[in-house]
């Protein structure tokens, strides 16, 4: 099992830019691909971007593309989601995630995915 913690959250005005960072502990994460997701109130969990550990290979959902970058650091078993020019409608509470089977991009499905972190709070006013 993989303990994921994440940290970087907070309010932000609309144009503005956060970073999150992932801390994973635990069992080593190098064959693991890792995902951020985010959910909003009311609305479902869903994928935000994602980064296979091995290669690095990148995915992003198409309401984040050129906004947002997702990095990993293996020395730090840390994973980063740098998040500009941010809109109202990216305001959510945003998860770390890990999936133990190897890929060749990150899966952008919830169930795809064995550990979760306990969520930061991104809120972004007009």
């Amino acid at each position: 099992q993989v303990q994921l913690v994440e940290s970087g959250g907070g309010l932000v005005q609309a144009g503005g830019s956060l970073r999150l960072s992932c801390t994973s502990s635990g069992r080593t994460v190098s064959r693991y691909a890792m995902g951020w997701f985010r959910q909003a109130p009311g609305k479902e969990r869903e994928f935000v971007a994602g980064i296979t550990w091995n290669n690095g290979n990148t995915n992003y959902a198409d309401s984040v593309k050129g906004r947002f970058t997702i990095s990993r650091d293996i020395a730090k078993n840390m994973v980063y989601l740098q998040m500009n020019s941010l809109k109202p409608e990216d305001t959510a509470v945003y998860y770390c995630a890990a999936d133990p089977r190897p890929r060749l991009y990150a899966a952008t499905y919830v169930t795809e995915y064995a550990s979760w972190g306990q969520g930061t709070q991104v809120t972004v006013s007009l």
